[in-house]
């Protein structure tokens, strides 16, 4: 068979199946719509997959990590973890935060193989880029920009099989408090100081 002909029915196969994958996202679509709350299909998930490489660029797939690891590296990058990653990954990085089992795709599971066996200049690439048409941003700051925080929490995704129960007490007093938790701290502070009513105190019922 010519070389040529090989190459045209590869390029036609390859065609039909890309076609065929196009078809059954566009029925599934049609037929479930586009809520969030679906788990992702399996194309869907390969395709999350190959935008997540593609967010890598060549020259960082097989880097090293240039920064050494120590203990004070862990508890710079897991402080960072905890007020910036883990309302979505957790603490632990599995993702079981009400954002991340929300987010499509789900926040994955980084303790496991999926993400543990991505080489460190991919976990550098993806942390800084971001991944598209995904809840995945991009923390890296746009031009020349100091590395070493990205490349320490890289340290600390490693570490995240082994995280301690003590390492994940101490992130708890780290992670970001909502709106409504510093209101009421707040309360609580000015009533200390005698600023105002105790927190939940409505005050006397008006009478009609």
């Amino acid at each position: 068979m010519p070389a040529v002909r090989r190459v045209l029915m590869t390029l036609g196969g390859l065609s039909l199946v890309a076609a065929l994958a196009a078809g059954a996202l566009v029925y599934q679509i049609q037929r479930r719509g586009i809520s969030a709350r679906d788990a992702p299909t399996r194309l869907e998930a390969a395709l999350a997959r190959w935008l997540r490489h593609g967010a890598v660029p060549a020259h960082l797939r097989n880097a090293a990590n240039p920064v050494t690891p120590s203990a004070a590296v862990l508890a710079r990058a897991r402080a960072h973890f905890a007020d910036h990653c883990a309302s979505c990954h957790g603490n632990d990085g599995r993702g079981g935060t009400t954002l991340g089992k929300r987010l499509y795709p789900r926040a994955p599971d980084m303790t496991l193989g999926e993400t543990q066996s991505l080489s460190d200049g991919e976990l550098f690439a993806i942390i800084e880029n971001g991944v598209r048409l995904t809840g995945m941003p991009a923390w890296g700051d746009p031009g020349p920009d100091d590395d070493t925080e990205t490349w320490e929490l890289v340290h600390f995704i490693r570490h995240l099989p082994e995280i301690t129960p003590e390492e994940l007490q101490e992130m708890e007093a780290l992670n970001p408090t909502s709106r409504r938790e510093l209101d009421e701290e707040e309360a609580i502070r000015r009533f200390l100081a005698g600023e105002a009513e105790p927190p939940g105190h409505r005050g006397p019922a008006h009478r009609h």
